[in-house]
């Protein structure tokens, strides 16, 4: 089976350099690797000086590069769907999908369901991945759950008012309603979504990596991202400090940037102690070209242990007690106050800041009402009690 390995951080951190390394690291080791890029601005073609285009090629022995054009993705894996809403937009609105550009989140979508097929097609034995910066990143991973239970439930619903509506539709406002073939390629969608969900947060498989520097700003954004991370129960299981300067420089100019990035080092060795932790040097020169990228292989990447899986937190769980039921969430580094929690008719709905995720809830809960909600040691724990109106 399939490893992947995500790699994120903030724009600029060495993402692509970080992720390159494994996988160079991964092919030397015998390992058929691929190296994928969901950044729209695409590097990998300029570190291992080539030009992928939109197809998978080869770079070194056992090395693959891809560098995913979602477009591409789109019209030649999902025509039927394309085709109706080409053909919608084109009628209701004079426009088309070139016109429009794609909707927003489709991005995400079909470069992680490319991924997806290339995990499945068991070609490789391990797919790294370099993401997009930060919240790119997080609308990348999210948006499988998001979609999919939109679609959960409105799915059923859809196919009511396609059988219903579409003579209205056709005769009155001259639209056509999505045909069988369309409505098949959302339902593979929609299953699509289901499977990547787990794929995505089975901690046997996806590995989530994150990539900083030893700066204040690049610092607090790191921590942020590991809070969102695990609100949305993805297993991170390694943290890599970049352009770390040496100590011996022997240039005073140097000296106070030595002496705040030792301090902000210690910060993140504390805050993320229950992580792996790398650290790579500052190099003289830029990391372009194999030979120029395995330098880190060489200094930070000594051995195998850097594919093996940590399990850093467990899985969001429902358990029983003794007046009904918890939910427990681990969301390392969140601020208690900044926790919002509400209740729907069938979830469970946690938003921080600019984040939100709905946490659908076991049908034996849909008779119970939240009691109360605790935050302590970096873990959520919501209690369930069953409606009086029920007893």
């Amino acid at each position: 089976m399939s490893r992947i390995y995500i790699f994120t951080g903030k724009g600029g951190v060495g993402k692509s350099s970080v992720a390159a390394a494994h996988a160079v690291k991964s092919a030397e080791s015998g390992k058929k690797t691929l190296l994928v890029s969901t950044d729209m601005a695409h590097n990998l073609g300029d570190i291992f000086e080539t030009d992928p285009g939109k197809e998978i090629v080869n770079v070194l022995p056992k090395l693959d590069i891809y560098e995913i054009d979602p477009q591409f993705v789109m019209e030649n894996d999902y025509a039927e769907m394309m085709k109706y809403l080409t053909g919608l937009m084109s009628k209701a609105e004079d426009l088309s999908l070139q016109d429009m550009g794609m909707f927003p989140g489709m991005e995400e979508l079909f470069s992680l369901m490319r991924i997806s097929d290339l995990h499945e097609s068991g070609k490789y034995d391990r797919i790294i991945v370099d993401c997009a910066p930060t919240g790119e990143t997080l609308s990348l991973l999210k948006f499988p759950e998001l979609l999919s239970w939109y679609m959960e439930k409105l799915f059923p619903i859809g196919k009511v008012a396609m059988r219903v509506l579409a003579p209205v539709t056709k005769t009155f406002f001259r639209i056509e309603m999505p045909n069988k073939q369309s409505m098949n390629d959302m339902e593979k969608m929609y299953l699509k979504l289901v499977q990547l969900q787990e794929l995505l947060k089975n901690r046997e498989v996806t590995s989530v990596r994150i990539v900083t520097t030893p700066e204040k700003m690049v610092i607090e954004e790191t921590k942020r991202n590991y809070m969102y991370m695990n609100l949305y129960d993805f297993n991170v299981d390694g943290l890599y400090i970049n352009r770390i300067l040496p100590q011996d420089l022997g240039n005073s100019f140097f000296d106070r940037w030595i002496s705040l990035q030792a301090e902000y080092i210690k910060n993140l060795k504390e805050t993320f102690s229950a992580l792996p932790i790398y650290e790579i040097p500052w190099y003289d020169e830029e990391l372009k070209g194999a030979d120029n990228i395995r330098r880190i292989v060489r200094d930070v990447l000594v051995n195998e242990r850097v594919f093996t899986t940590v399990i850093t937190n467990e899985r969001e769980r429902f358990e029983r007690t003794e007046d009904g039921y918890r939910l427990e969430i681990s969301i390392p580094g969140a601020e208690k106050e900044k926790i919002d929690l509400f209740q729907t008719a069938s979830d469970i709905v946690i938003r921080m800041g600019n984040f939100k995720r709905c946490i659908p809830c076991p049908n034996t809960l849909r008779k119970h009402a939240v009691s109360g909600a605790t935050f302590e040691d970096g873990v959520l724990r919501v209690s369930f009690k069953k409606e009086e109106s029920e007893v």
